[in-house]
């Protein structure tokens, strides 16, 4: 018995295959642990570097946001809403005047009761939200404004400031890169690599051959390029978007006002709030955001 299970245990790899005693039950060979590389691809069948090009620049912020609010209050919703919606009406048709691409609003609603308030037995203002204890309603009324030409963002902020809003908040800045710049971007990462690879092969005594990949990935430039399971990196080429906060520079001394119109607008118009923006402009300079760019060449290596 001995001698069978030994001869049996001698067969289990031989190479006719898998062998079992009589009357055993068949045993199955355990497969090997997982190979660590993948074939090598094609481009490394000869003398290469893989390169990387890295460029940068700086461009003005292109995009403009901010907001303001109007609030009004009165004993029924209705009557604070439509308050409101009054004050807001005058702006929202001389900001579409700007143009809907160039400069778009949205607007957003919220209300809030205002209950009757007593003072606790410390002294502390406290409301009595009862239903029966209702003395008004306050609605505000939310104009958000993206501005997409910069060259406008000065006369949008003033025609903002002419309505005589609740409040308003600070200016945000944000650079949306064109495709045009990222074209550009990517063709001058392109260049780098070059410059990076024939810098590198000169220094070593070679000379630098012929492009063999460009490699929107960028993975051909990562050391881990023969091993399995690679994370798959996204493409980092083009340009990437960098939003920041830029903050409200200060109000300049106004210049002369213009002669005085025949006949003054009404208030509340349109055409009141542009001539009301004429009187008080603002100087928004953008900031300068910085907008990075890679790209993965390989090159032959003579």
């Amino acid at each position: 018995m001995n001698k069978l299970l030994i001869l049996a245990a001698a067969g289990l790899f031989s190479a006719t295959g898998l062998f079992a005693a009589s009357g055993a039950m068949a045993q199955t060979a355990q497969p090997n642990a997982a190979y660590t590389y993948d074939k090598s691809p094609w481009w490394m069948k000869e003398s290469v570097i893989t390169q990387t090009g890295f460029v940068f620049a700086e461009v003005p912020a292109n995009r403009a946001t901010f907001s303001a609010n109007f609030l009004s209050v009165d004993d029924t919703v209705e009557k604070a809403q439509a308050r409101s919606v009054d004050k807001t009406r005058a702006l929202q048709e001389v900001l579409a005047r700007l143009g809907k691409d160039d400069v778009r609003v949205t607007t957003s609603f919220a209300m809030r009761t205002l209950y009757e308030q007593y003072r606790d037995k410390d002294g502390n203002r406290i409301e009595n939200q009862r239903a029966d204890k209702i003395n008004g309603y306050e609605v505000s009324v939310q104009i958000s404004v993206e501005v997409r030409d910069i060259a406008l963002l000065e006369k949008a902020y003033a025609l903002v400031l002419a309505a005589s809003p609740t409040s308003t908040n600070t200016i945000y800045f944000s650079l949306q890169p064109t495709n045009e710049l990222n074209t550009w971007m990517y063709n001058e990462a392109v260049k780098d690599a070059r410059k990076r690879a024939g810098d590198a092969v000169t220094a070593a005594g070679g000379t630098l051959g012929k492009v063999r990949v460009i490699d929107p990935t960028g993975r051909a430039c990562e050391t881990d390029i023969l091993a399995r399971g690679g994370d798959g990196s996204s493409d980092d080429t083009e340009a990437t978007e960098v939003m920041a906060r830029g903050y409200l520079a200060e109000a300049v001394a106004p210049p002369p006002p213009p002669p005085a119109p025949a006949m003054a607008p009404a208030p509340g118009t349109a055409d009141y709030l542009e001539a009301q923006a004429l009187k008080n402009p603002f100087i928004q300079t953008p900031p300068l955001r910085r907008i990075d760019a890679r790209a993965c060449v390989v090159y032959a290596v003579n």
